[in-house]
């Protein structure tokens, strides 16, 4: 039986250390031990089908989960039902710290295709911590990078016009894929228009139509959730403008 449990860890370890995302979710210089210490905390591997939930609104905190496959959205439910669209995550980015606070989900989880995640034991991780102070710097980064990406969402609703803000969120989904190693400027969006509307604050047909006119522009091409950027210059002079008069 211990034999199966270090074979175990060792698998862990050998997929923590050759995973592609691990400086995205990890911090960078971590030596062997460290590493094996996270090995032996982190739960690997977690897989969801599209359309299943990894965590619902009201349910008790307990991990944060690092996505290596897929894509998730984050949303609430109004009173009166209709969802509300709070963020879309992508391989190498961390869902949950939204129950860090309160020990309760404040929104649901779902993943948009075929997914898997590893699972952070929050507890675990906090102890861990204690030991390797670069994981504590790290998750501090992390949490800043979720407020700055929370400030940069009350921007786009509160400063800027229609086209605008889908300007800003296609730029925002290229460069997060980019950092990721992906392809910036040729990628499939694995949100529905009504979903980016939702998150944008805008109808769908708006949504619709503003494609329609970056493409007849020749800034863009859509062949349904097939994007393709020609002219990411001509996007981001349509938001600079409101950019600037934001920082002054």
């Amino acid at each position: 039986m211990p034999e199966q449990n270090n074979s175990h860890l060792h698998a862990l370890k050998v997929s923590c250390s050759n995973c592609t995302l691990r400086e995205l979710c990890l911090p960078v210089g971590l030596n062997r031990d460290e590493l094996a210490q996270l090995d032996a905390v982190i739960r690997q591997s977690r897989r969801l089908k599209r359309g299943e939930y990894m965590f619902r609104s009201g349910e008790a905190f307990k991990s944060l989960f690092a996505i290596r496959t897929g894509f998730f959205k984050t949303c609430m439910s109004s009173q009166d039902g209709r969802e509300q669209v709070t963020g879309f995550h992508m391989s190498g980015e961390l869902l949950g710290m939204d129950g860090i606070s309160a020990n309760v989900h404040g929104c649901d989880a779902i993943a948009l295709e075929d997914s898997e995640v590893c699972e952070l034991p929050f507890t675990r991780m906090q102890s861990l911590s204690r030991d390797i102070p670069s994981l504590q710097h790290h998750f501090y980064r992390l949490m800043s990078r979720e407020i700055v990406r929370d400030q940069s969402i009350m921007l786009l609703l509160g400063n800027m016009k229609a086209d605008e803000r889908l300007a800003a969120f296609l730029l925002n989904v290229s460069s997060r894929l980019a950092t990721r190693g992906f392809a910036a400027n040729d990628f499939i969006l694995r949100m529905s228009r009504e979903e980016i509307g939702s998150f944008l604050g805008l109808k769908l047909e708006t949504v619709s139509r503003t494609l329609s006119k970056f493409q007849q522009q020749g800034w863009i091409k859509v062949d349904h959730k097939h994007i393709q950027l020609y002219q990411t210059d001509e996007l981001k002079n349509l938001i600079s403008g409101c950019i600037h008069a934001q920082s002054h």
